[in-house]
């Protein structure tokens, strides 16, 4: 891939200005997304993708432009226009007559590739699921099942002497189930997936998947309203990383927490958490929807501590953020494709486990709320507040689960809460989603255990 391009010359063309870095991205997409709604095959596409972008910061200001060439006549052009945007002449960027390639961590071994599956195996699974979910109870009106496949092959050289190329396969299953009763209606949502092959279902079993969703969307359906108030919350570790997403992961992208833009700017070295919180970002971990090896800008993967104990030790950097606060990129530059430039992301960011079994969590409520799924939200990266959705919730009276509740949100504020969060599980559960953030969308994970928060505000019924 990149070591077939001439990409000194080109990286010496962006910079004949001047600036700080030059780099070239390529890209090849092989993707399969097949959705089914309504019982109607909406979409089955297969196809390939390829593109170059070329980026130039000069004044710590980006410059970018992209092509879905490879050719070099097309790459020079794009060296030519990101460097006749540079306003004002500085000193042209040295490129290194040797370039060396970064230490890689361990691949995921990918077991059965999904392009070795045809396409109409995959067609029949997703109808199969639809039927399973529609088939559980008469009031389920409606069920969406989408299924996507994707081997990545990146090359990135840069400036700074890097040429790096990777591979990563992802594998994704999403099924959306609404249940309808009385003019209510219930929406059970189960992403399952990863950087992982066609494997990926023989741990999860679509069958099962589907059933999950069902129960679910039915069972909300029948519940009574949540009451509201303030009250203790326990977030089972099933619930996934939703709150450590955005309570707290977006304030740590250096992008927004070195310009103002996060509760959390002007904190490293302070207490931020409960010393029973540890959160790290994690790009090596096998098999997890966000992980890597290198990032969009050929940076080697790596693990980083984010909070200590409740102490904030550091935030995540790409190499432009880097720059600008004088630290060293975490691996954190990441990108959508060619055709946007690279900002700071998250990949697998999570809560680090404790020393509480997560049933004596619940035993210590004596009457709350257990919030087993999360739904959707919003949070103000400024201030810190936020609103949850509960997807699945139960009521705790007197340590133990009770009876299922719907319409439940969470309501509060992240650095708020966690710092009063009490009891931290000694377990973990993982949660997938695709991020989007400057309109651009990423596959990350989250994950927490266990949490007690010992009173949040829960909107509901009011009692």
């Amino acid at each position: 891939m990149i070591k077939d391009i001439d990409y000194r010359a080109i990286l010496e063309k962006a910079g004949l200005r001047g600036g700080e870095l030059a780099e070239l991205f390529i890209e090849e997409r092989l993707q399969t997304e097949i959705l089914l709604e309504d019982q109607k095959l909406e979409r089955a596409s297969f196809g390939v993708l390829r593109g170059a972008g070329l980026r130039l910061i000069s004044g710590l200001k980006t410059r970018y432009a992209y092509t879905n060439s490879w050719l070099k006549k097309d790459l020079e052009e794009l060296a030519g226009l990101v460097s006749s945007a540079v306003e004002q002449e500085e000193k042209i960027i040295a490129i290194p007559m040797e370039f060396k390639s970064p230490e890689l961590p361990p691949g995921n071994k990918i077991i059965e590739p999904p392009d070795s599956v045809p396409v109409q195996d995959k067609i029949e699974l997703v109808k199969k699921a639809e039927a399973i979910a529609r088939s559980y109870h008469p009031s389920i009106i409606q069920v969406r099942v989408r299924f996507f496949d994707l081997v990545r092959k990146i090359g990135i050289a840069n400036s700074l002497g890097i040429v790096a190329e990777d591979q990563t396969t992802h594998t994704v299953f999403m099924l959306q189930v609404i249940a309808q009763k009385d003019g209510e209606l219930q929406v059970a949502y189960e992403p399952v997936g990863g950087t992982v092959g066609f494997e990926l279902f023989r741990e999860e079993k679509f069958e099962e998947i589907a059933l999950r969703s069902a129960k679910r969307a039915v069972m909300m359906l029948n519940a009574r309203k949540a009451p509201g108030g303030k009250m203790p919350v326990v977030l089972s570790a099933s619930a996934g990383g939703t709150m450590i997403h955005e309570a707290i992961g977006h304030g740590l992208e250096a992008d927004l927490a070195e310009q103002g833009l996060s509760v959390y700017q002007n904190k490293i070295g302070e207490k931020i958490a409960s010393e029973l919180i540890s959160v790290v970002d994690d790009k090596t971990l096998a098999g997890k929807r966000g992980s890597y090896r290198i990032d969009d800008e050929g940076s080697s993967a790596q693990r980083t501590l984010l909070v200590e104990r409740g102490v904030l030790k550091t935030y995540m950097y790409d190499l432009l953020e880097a720059l600008r606060a004088g630290k060293s990129s975490t691996a954190n530059g990441r990108r959508e494709s060619y055709r946007f430039r690279p900002i700071c992301r998250m990949s697998n960011t999570m809560i680090l486990p404790g020393a509480t079994p997560s049933e004596e969590v619940v035993r210590s409520v004596e009457r709350g709320l257990l919030v087993k799924k999360m739904g959707g939200g919003q949070v103000d990266t400024v201030s810190g507040d936020f609103v949850f959705e509960v997807q699945e919730g139960y009521l705790i009276e007197k340590g133990q689960v009770s009876e299922p509740v719907r319409g439940a949100t969470l309501v509060g504020n992240g650095p708020k809460v966690l710092l009063e969060i009490d009891l931290v599980g000694n377990d973990l559960g993982f949660g997938i989603g695709t991020c989007g953030k400057d309109g651009q969308s990423a596959p990350v994970s989250d994950a927490q255990p266990t949490l007690r928060i010992p009173e949040i505000i829960v909107g509901g019924a009011l009692e």
